[in-house]
């Protein structure tokens, strides 16, 4: 069935991907990103040029995760369009690169907002519509480095991805008597194919850095990334993770999965993963909320 969808950080990487996979899938699709008509103009004219080229109903849409009100007007934009809001899907964020020490407070507080308080303001604005039909889904694209094993110098946005990813499975057992579905996508680390490494933000102190630099740690930057590289394998495709978005939302409501890895280098997030969510279910059944666990069918009920 046609889904009209948002999907944040949609001006390049998984969130340009996933838009333009699921555009062909059918379904009404909009990018949303910021600055639409000044530094992102080109990648809305992409968008237009795209869905003329391919057929496809895919739009460009204003809507910056960082600030409340824009949250909200791009989603009663779409509203006002469509008069529903099927799927929401949480993509935007950043990332960065280098020693923990030397990033000040304040980076780590940006971070934390790109990655982790976007969701809550999208998710104030897109909600309230979600509940009102009783039918909905919201995709998280989380990372293995929420939980598998971390190298070294990404730690402020490990440690927002982890709250982002916590926060999901929370959300996930708050919707389901709305009839609102959940699942989160785990991207191991693309080494090639977006620019998440290549666009990384660095430590505002540099002094602080270059003693890291210069020091014991000297050259740990180099080793770090070259051997994450070495292990995504040589057919690794980033395109992986918008054909999972794609199958998610074309599974029938109440069969899609809690949670799906696309990690080729397999770090060892799938297994931590399955564990913790093997947990969280086991007490949602010893404390009598196991009904938390599925969506009810309220949309259908309702008929």
């Amino acid at each position: 069935m046609k889904q009209v969808i948002v999907i944040t950080g949609a001006s390049s990487g998984f969130g340009a991907l996933a838009a333009r996979a699921l555009a062909h899938a059918g379904h009404t699709v909009y990018a949303s990103m910021r600055e639409t008509t000044g530094r992102n103009a080109p990648q809305v004219a992409a968008v237009k040029q795209y869905a003329a080229e391919h057929g496809v109903d895919l739009r460009a849409v204003e809507l910056d995760v960082a600030s409340e009100a824009s949250c909200e007007s791009g989603i009663q934009a779409i509203l006002a369009a469509h008069g529903r809001l099927d799927v929401v899907i949480h993509n935007a964020g950043h990332m960065s690169f280098g020693p923990a020490e030397a990033f000040t407070p304040e980076q780590f507080a940006q971070l934390y907002d790109i990655n982790v308080l976007s969701t809550q303001r999208v998710n104030r604005a897109a909600l309230p519509q979600l509940r009102k039909q009783g039918r909905g889904l919201v995709i998280w694209v989380s990372s293995s480095s929420a939980r598998g094993g971390t190298p070294p110098y990404l730690s402020p946005y490990f440690a927002a991805k982890a709250a982002m990813d916590s926060l999901a499975v929370s959300y996930a057992s708050e919707l389901t008597r709305w009839g609102i579905e959940t699942s989160i996508i785990v991207p191991g680390a693309f080494t090639k194919g977006t620019n998440h490494f290549a666009h990384s933000g660095s430590p505002a102190d540099k002094a602080r850095a270059a003693e890291y630099d210069h020091g014991p740690y000297a050259g740990l930057p180099e080793q770090s990334l070259k051997g994450l590289a070495s292990l995504e394998p040589a057919d690794a495709d980033v395109g992986a993770v918008a054909d999972a978005i794609v199958r998610i939302v074309d599974t029938p409501f109440g069969k899609r999965p809690f949670r799906t890895h696309i990690d080729p280098s397999q770090d060892g997030c799938e297994i931590v993963n399955g564990v913790a969510d093997r947990v969280r279910t086991e007490l949602f059944r010893r404390i009598g909320l196991d009904d938390l666990l599925s969506p009810r069918d309220i949309a259908h009920s309702a008929q």
